[in-house]
């Protein structure tokens, strides 16, 4: 009877084993024709030669990384000097998607904290509110925010009326606007992995803190936080990687100065004059960004969940 039931728990797990991979196939197949080959393909494309109208010709070549990393003069026969231009526009979209990420996390930490302790038949309904702007597009939302920030938008209409200022504060083509862009857009990304992470968190533990006299700011740093820090991690990721690509706020909201990879690689690909090798070469230097940064979060995460087990 006991290896017959055991025989039986094995021949059930093994149908299940080969039902799972049935039922993860179309997940592979989508992954593989919608994020795997364009990836080879803009690898592909980043060594080949530009065609003179746009395009590529099937010739192999490095001049696009050669481009983005080097400049040999108007007609490419002086001595190789670093390119400071897109290697300034690529740190520019570091800061900036670093700044909105903070952005998000000063203002995101406090909201899902106080999502998560709201009553229980309550938090459906923030939660709910908290992703009500992403039933609008996103590019009709920065629209919005253009809008709004400009010299005679609402923002310094209210701002002169109360008072405050007596000229209207020019933010539109500045890097806070770009940065106001991007929190905007992205901060849901940091509001929900938080609070995932602070409704199960154990709050007799603040509970336990505060009977041994343990100051709420400590009880926040040496509890709370490391508790919470998985969450934290996530909703960085979630909200920094779309932010270094993003191109819709820093074109609309931030203007030629405050050019970002995003747009430049949008660029490359716009009508006849673009560069699709350049273009894919850019994109391939972002990848790699990324991907070494999601690597050094996932240790970070996984540390961190060391260090709470």
């Amino acid at each position: 009877m006991a290896g017959g039931a055991a025989s039986g728990g094995s021949a059930s797990t093994d149908t299940y084993k080969e039902a799972r991979n049935w039922l993860l196939l179309p997940a592979w197949a989508y992954l593989g024709v919608f994020v795997l080959i364009p990836v080879i393909m803009m690898l592909v494309y980043s060594f080949l030669t530009k065609e003179f109208r746009g395009g590529v010709v099937w010739e192999f070549s490095t001049a696009a990384y050669d481009q983005f990393f080097f400049d040999r003069g108007l007609f490419g026969d002086e001595p190789a000097k670093i390119e400071w231009t897109y290697i300034t526009i690529f740190w520019r979209s570091i800061w900036q998607a670093a700044a909105a990420t903070l952005l998000a996390l000063a203002i995101g930490f406090p909201t899902a904290y106080f999502i998560a302790t709201r009553p229980e038949r309550a938090r459906p309904m923030w939660v709910f509110l908290i992703t009500i702007p992403y039933w609008v597009n996103l590019l009709i939302r920065t629209v919005s925010m253009k809008f709004m920030l400009r010299d005679t938008g609402p923002l310094n209409d209210v701002l002169i009326g109360i008072g405050l200022i007596n000229d209207p504060i020019s933010i539109i083509n500045t890097n806070f606007a770009v940065q106001l862009g991007l929190f905007y857009s992205y901060l849901p990304f940091m509001v929900l992995p938080i609070y995932a992470s602070v409704e199960r968190y154990n709050f007799s533990l603040s509970e336990a803190a505060a009977d041994l006299y343990a100051s709420k700011w400590v009880t926040l740093r040496r509890i709370l936080l490391p508790a919470v820090k998985p969450g934290v991690i996530a909703g960085c990721i979630l909200v920094f990687v779309p932010s270094m690509g993003s191109f819709l706020a820093p074109d609309l909201l931030g203007g030629a100065k405050n050019f970002m990879i995003g747009s430049l690689i949008e660029e490359q690909f716009k009508g006849n004059a673009g560069n699709w090798p350049f273009g894919a070469a850019a994109s391939m230097v972002l990848l790699s960004m990324v991907l070494i940064i999601l690597m050094i979060f996932a240790r970070q995460q996984a540390k961190a969940e060391k260090e709470v087990s």
